[in-house]
């Protein structure tokens, strides 16, 4: 029996879309594909919209079906069908958009990660009173209760434990969301992480060329295989997670045309310790 979901995850909802894709390049029919797992259609557009989970025997039948023989796809795949987390995040459920929790859970589950900063100092390396200056500012205002529920959440999510790679333009640098205080503590922890093994931050002056290439923020989270990775921006109504495989192609040469002419790690790290300074 198949237990259908009231919200289902942007990782669930990323399994029934690759699932969907690989029907669809096989050329087969949602029928067609429901007649191979002994269900209807409306069962089979549940599985694939992530309104219903899909046992292991199921996701490798039907890639079996598909002819896909990229076994670490389907095995990622398998992975995710038969994840059980129920990470952290999960606490704030109901009590915070679903676009927090969603990139919550793929921050979880990244096997590395990269940002593009143009005005603010991206949320996993945000000082607690950095984040309450940024969501103080938010339109319309959020209630007292509201404004430290997502700093709590913000502050929890912010573990680095894979390969995370920052390029940071200046004007994210100096702008400051607060004060002198808040902006001079913010700086000494961009400085404090980017010493860890694990993180590289990159800095774009404002008198670097190039910058055309920076002209927006963007999130690059890997997943555990190329196909699954997920390209996260923000939009009016919160997140949009981007998945196309033409457009994360694009996303990568764009990040990494970016990195290109910013500064290295180690003058990056002198720039903002100039910029300490001058606070």
């Amino acid at each position: 029996m198949m237990v259908q979901r009231r919200e289902p995850t942007a990782r669930q909802m990323r399994l029934g879309l690759e699932l969907r894709r690989l029907r669809e390049a096989a050329g087969l029919t949602a029928v067609e594909a429901a007649a191979l797992l002994g269900a209807n259609r409306v069962q089979m557009s549940h599985i694939e919209s992530g309104l219903v989970g899909v046992s292991e025997e199921r996701v490798r039948r039907l890639a079996s079906h598909y002819a896909c023989t990229d076994k670490d796809f389907v095995d990622a795949l398998v992975a995710m069908a038969t994840d059980r987390t129920r990470g952290w995040w999960e606490e704030y459920r109901g009590l915070l958009p679903t676009s927090f929790l969603d990139l919550s859970e793929l921050n979880h589950h990244a096997s590395f990660r990269r940002d593009v900063a143009i005005l603010y100092v991206p949320g996993l390396l945000q000082t607690e009173d950095y984040a309450r200056a940024v969501f103080s500012a938010r339109v319309p205002e959020l209630t007292d209760d509201e404004l430290e529920l997502r700093v709590r959440h913000r502050m929890a999510g912010q573990e680095i434990t894979i390969p995370y790679e920052l390029v940071i333009h200046e004007s994210a640098l100096r702008i400051r969301v607060s004060d002198r205080a808040v902006s001079r503590t913010q700086l000494a922890r961009l400085l404090e992480l980017s010493g860890a093994g694990n993180v590289t931050v990159r800095v774009l002056p404002f008198d670097l060329d190039g910058f055309a290439r920076a002209a927006s923020t963007m999130t690059y989270v890997g997943g555990p295989v190329p196909k699954l990775d997920t390209v996260v921006r923000d939009v009016p109504q919160g997140s949009a997670f981007i998945d196309s495989q033409a457009q994360l192609s694009a996303f990568r040469t764009r990040f990494r045309k970016v990195e290109a002419v910013s500064l290295d790690p180690e003058r990056s790290r002198d720039f903002i310790n100039r910029l300490t300074r001058e606070l």
